[in-house]
This record gives structure tokens, C-alpha cells and sequence, in this order.
């Protein structure tokens, strides 16, 4: 079944997707799609698939008017300004935690005025389309905390995000529960300006992938590669093009199917004039063996989530 690069996606209903930023999850036979949704008093909208091409909305599963619940001594828990007016929360990510069976969702918090926040932002919930409790904002041992992703390693989740004013990429270990960062377990290129953090595990190596800081326009994504996530990661190298084919990178879908396993990077396409006109893009990942990657630029993608075979 295909997804058209590009155009203006809708859901099953016809109702145009709200998902930028996002993440999908696989869970109980279904993909969960989490999002931004920037309208009226919604935060994040979840929209649900069984072959990543259709997708049925679920929830808006988090907004203005979600349950609160503290789980920390400091953090900030409006979801409205001092001004009345929506908070921003960026890039919502979401992972399954087993020992607890919850859902938990990281995002990037702003305070709906400006930029000077730089905080991380949690929310959890018992199914993966309910109502979930949000439990506030706050930024990890005191730092900066911007574009961000989550990342399951067997048992340990990580927290990655943009600090130092985009300078640094950190990567935080997180409690048992996910609710809050254990340590810092690592400082990754410094000076480098780096956000829009996107991780994938392929044959033992870890591959990082991250646009340059240049506002609303895109640039050249560029990856880097691990053996060990705390060992840090190697030289970053460039792929797809000087724009990344217009996009920036969202997250990196891992296919599993019954006959193989495919990598696709998602991005979105921003419009700087009107958001709301903003696209996705699906891009095929090839890894030669060589330890480099390829994404492949296309205008269609032909998706066979059963058996896990994409063509274009």
C-alpha cells in the first residue's frame, strides 16, 4: 500500500493528520502514531494503524484540560501561561515500560511566549490512547533540554536531548519508572549545534541521526555511529542532501515483518509561513555494510507491513 511523499495526509475519517514531530510505537498488533496537534486546546493527538498507511484517530491525548499529577518536588505543571494562553510542547515521543505497564510520553516544553525554558516535559497513561496525566516540566540537573527522542535498550530508556543553547547533544539514563533522568550518561558534540535527534538499533550498532540548527529552514541531516551507546559516537557523516530532501528528521520507523526488517526516516517538511501546512516525508534507510547509510529520496513508498517489504 502506498504513502505519497509530500501531500496533505488525512485519517480514515477524511480529517486532515496531526502528527508532526512525533513517534510511532508498535503495540498489541497495532502502530500508534503520537504527534503535535496545535489546534484550539489540543497538545498531542494519537492516531492508530494496522498497515502504516491507514490511519484512524484515536484521542487527543493530551491538552489543555489533561488530569495533572505531580511525581517530582520541583516542576512546573501548567499546561496555560501567566498570560492565559497555550504552553508549547514539542516533539512528544512515546515508549511502553513493562515493569510498570505504562505508556510514557517525553516532549519539549516552551512556555508559549518564548524560547527561555528549554525544558522536558512528562506525561504517562495506563492504555496507548487514553487521557494521559500529565506531571509537569523541568529541566534535567538544571539543563537545557530542546528537540528531544526517546530510546528503549533492552531494559533502559534514554533521554536525548538539545542542550546548552543547541551546542551539545545530552543523552540521560532514566529511572526504572521513566518518570525522571537517573544520570547524565552522556555529552555528545559540543559546539556541534545539533537538534532533531533521531536513534535507531540495526545489527549491533547504534545509528544517530540530527539536523543542524537553522530555524524553520531545512539542512543536511547528518548520522553518526556506536558500537555502545555510553561509549559516545564517531565523526558525523552526511546523508540524503544539502536539505535533506526539505525535511528534517522526526524519528526512524523500524519495520518488522515477517519476511524482513526495513528502516524508513521520517521527517517533516515545515512551512515557516503557515504550520499548519507543514508535510511528512518517508524516506527508505539502506545500510550497505560498509558503516554508512543511504536514504533514498522518493516520491511514493509502497509499504507491506506484514512481511516488512517496502518498495518505491
Amino acid at each position: 500500500m502506498k504513502i505519497k511523499n509530500g501531500e496533505v495526509w488525512r485519517d480514515t475519517d477524511g480529517n486532515v493528520l496531526h502528527a508532526h514531530g512525533g513517534h510511532i510505537l508498535f503495540y498489541g498488533g497495532l502502530y500508534y502514531w503520537y504527534g503535535e496537534d496545535r489546534r484550539d486546546d489540543c497538545y498531542v493527538s494519537c492516531y492508530s494503524s494496522p498497515d502504516l498507511v491507514n490511519w484512524t484517530f484515536r484521542n487527543h491525548v493530551l491538552r489543555v484540560g489533561s488530569p495533572v499529577e505531580p511525581t517530582r518536588v520541583r516542576s512546573d505543571l501548567r499546561l496555560k501561561n501567566d498570560n492565559g494562553r497555550k504552553v508549547n510542547l514539542e516533539r512528544p515521543k512515546v515508549l511502553y515500560n513493562e515493569r510498570s505497564g505504562k505508556f510514557v510520553m517525553w516532549m519539549h516544553y516552551e512556555n508559549g511566549s518564548d524560547y527561555r525554558c528549554a525544558a522536558a516535559a512528562v506525561a504517562e497513561c495506563d492504555t496507548p490512547d487514553g487521557d494521559f496525566v500529565y506531571h509537569g516540566s523541568f529541566n534535567p540537573f538544571g539543563e537545557m533540554s530542546r528537540d528531544c527522542t526517546l530510546f528503549l535498550d533492552g531494559d533502559r530508556a534514554y533521554f536525548f536531548s538539545a542542550s546548552r543553547d543547541n551546542a551539545d547533544m545530552h543523552m540521560y539514563l532514566l529511572q526504572e519508572d521513566w518518570l525522571n533522568v537517573e544520570r547524565l550518561a552522556g555529552r555528545f558534540w559540543p559546539g556541534e549545534y545539533r537538534e532533531a535527534p533521531a536513534l535507531v538499533k540495526k545489527d549491533g550498532l547504534y545509528w544517530f541521526f540530527s539536523s543542524f540548527c537553522t530555524g524553520w529552514a531545512p539542512n543536511q541531516c547528518r548520522y553518526a555511529v556506536s558500537p555502545r551507546l555510553e561509549d559516545g559516537f564517531g565523526m558525523l557523516r552526511d546523508t540524503g542532501d544539502e536539505t535533506t530532501y526539505r525535511s528534517q528528521p522526526a524519528f526512524i520507523l523500524t519495520v518488522n515483518g515477517s519476511e524482513t526488517v526495513s528502516y524508513i526516516y521520517v521527517g517533516d517538511r515545515w512551512d515557516a509561513g503557515n504550520y499548519f501546512n507543514s508535510r511528512y516525508v518517508w524516506y527508505p534507510l539502506e545500510f550497505p555494510g560498509d558503516g554508512s547509510v543511504r536514504m533514498v529520496e522518493c516520491d511514493e513508498l509502497d509499504i507491506d507491513a506484514a512481511t516488512g517489504r517496502i518498495s518505491w
